[in-house]
């Protein structure tokens, strides 16, 4: 295999230095310069095959002509006229969101995070105007929403609840898949439920088909909203373009981010028409709605939203859970879980997922490529390729995995 980037002279990089960059994560010491597909290249000139695509982010892989092309066509006509004003971009995009998804209103926002701190707000509104200034909404343990002030109070990650303490208090939790555990927490001031059809960050835990129809039943019966997160799910990452498909249920508020704009910065609030009561200066932000963003995310749903595209998806989820059973077969785990290209596999020892991916990473050199994979917890390996991640390139990342785990 020619591991060099067709467009690019690895020797013409020099040394980046990184000290300027706030200190917010422990990162590896790999310079990502290109990208094409699902492969990264660093300063160096190593080659990367990536499994996690931005954390979820790259629907169509690193750097899609389709949205390159939209990009460049929109910013020589308008990059941003203000959240003040109307554009021809974020019309087109809220009508073809609310025509996918049946939820007739649509906010533009410039991450997911901002789409749940909306439906925070937006929730808290209905409770004002509806529901006697009913304001509390219940989520879940293992939650993940998002790390602004709010969304963090309504996630339930270990450790987000002292790590800017004090919280925004309003966001009681109840355990997933256990319905009496909502039940028990429903009192006046409860608004909404707000949950992931699929806890990401937790290590791919899903929402059960039934647990989201004793959901949506409990809600109508006691006039809640029922709020699902699918900024990781969402745009056909589960092999439904929505991940509440799979239960044949109908959200009343939904949040997108990460595949929306296919490696863009954008997030989107949905909600029903009844539900959409933001009165002018309610919410806002400087670039919501940017044109330049809006065509990015329509170049994605022009791909995604044809009759190929989710079969694929499919295809090659099948094909990837095959390859990550028989390893858990051979290592003595459970079987891979989670749904689409969405997919986490447990090791037996703790810390090995950790070790494993930074084993697999430092694999590449000037003629092997590294294996990029995220261990979402210490033990649990999560695979987020992107959407149109050829058979080869998952027969040949199954291969790598393999090979390092003997």
């Amino acid at each position: 295999m020619n591991l060099a980037h067709p467009d690019v002279d690895a020797k013409a990089f020099e040394h980046y230095p990184v000290d300027a960059l706030m200190t917010i994560t422990n990162r590896p010491r790999a310079v990502f310069t290109h990208g094409r597909g699902s492969w990264l290249w660093d300063s160096q000139g190593r080659a990367y095959l990536d499994l996690v695509q931005g954390w979820a982010v790259n629907t169509l892989g690193h750097a899609p002509a389709v949205i390159a092309d939209a990009l460049t066509a929109q910013a020589g006509r308008l990059i941003q006229a203000g959240p003040g004003f109307y554009n021809d971009r974020a019309i087109a995009l809220a009508q073809r969101l609310a025509a996918l998804s049946g939820l007739e209103r649509v906010f533009v926002a410039s991450s997911g995070a901002e789409a749940n701190e909306g439906a925070i707000k937006l929730a808290r509104k209905f409770g004002q105007v509806h529901r006697g200034g009913a304001h509390e909404i219940i989520t879940f343990a293992n939650a993940f929403h998002g790390r602004t002030l709010a969304t963090m109070s309504a996630s339930g990650k270990p450790g987000f609840d002292r790590l800017f303490a004090p919280q925004v208090p309003g966001f009681p939790k109840a355990l997933l898949n256990d319905i009496a555990s909502v039940k028990a927490l429903i009192g006046p001031a409860t608004v909404a439920v707000m949950l992931e059809p699929i806890q990401g960050e937790a290590g791919v835990i899903e929402a059960t088909p039934a647990f989201l129809q004793e959901l949506r039943a409990l809600c109508d019966e006691a006039g809640l909203l029922l709020m699902l997160d699918e900024v990781q799910t969402g745009i056909a990452r589960t092999g439904d373009l929505w991940g509440f498909r799979a239960a044949g249920i109908q959200p009343d508020v939904m949040t997108l981010g990460k595949g929306l704009g296919g490696g863009v910065p954008i997030g989107a609030l949905l909600a029903r028409e009844t539900v959409s009561c933001f009165a002018p200066g309610d919410q806002g932000g400087t670039y919501n709605g940017n044109a330049l963003v809006c065509a990015a995310a329509l170049a994605v749903l022009d791909v995604v939203d044809t009759p190929a595209f989710l079969p694929s998806v499919r295809e090659r989820s099948a094909q990837l859970r095959q390859g990550l059973d028989a390893i858990a077969r051979r290592i003595g785990s459970p079987p891979a879980r989670g749904r689409g290209l969405l997919l986490a596999l447990d090791l037996p020892e703790p810390d090995q997922a950790t070790r494993l991916a930074e084993r697999l990473r430092e694999h590449a050199d000037a003629e092997r490529p590294g294996l990029l994979i995220n261990p979402v917890r210490a033990q649990t390996l999560r695979f987020v390729p992107a959407l149109n991640v050829s058979a080869d390139e998952i027969e040949q990342a199954l291969a790598m995995l393999q090979a390092a785990l003997r």
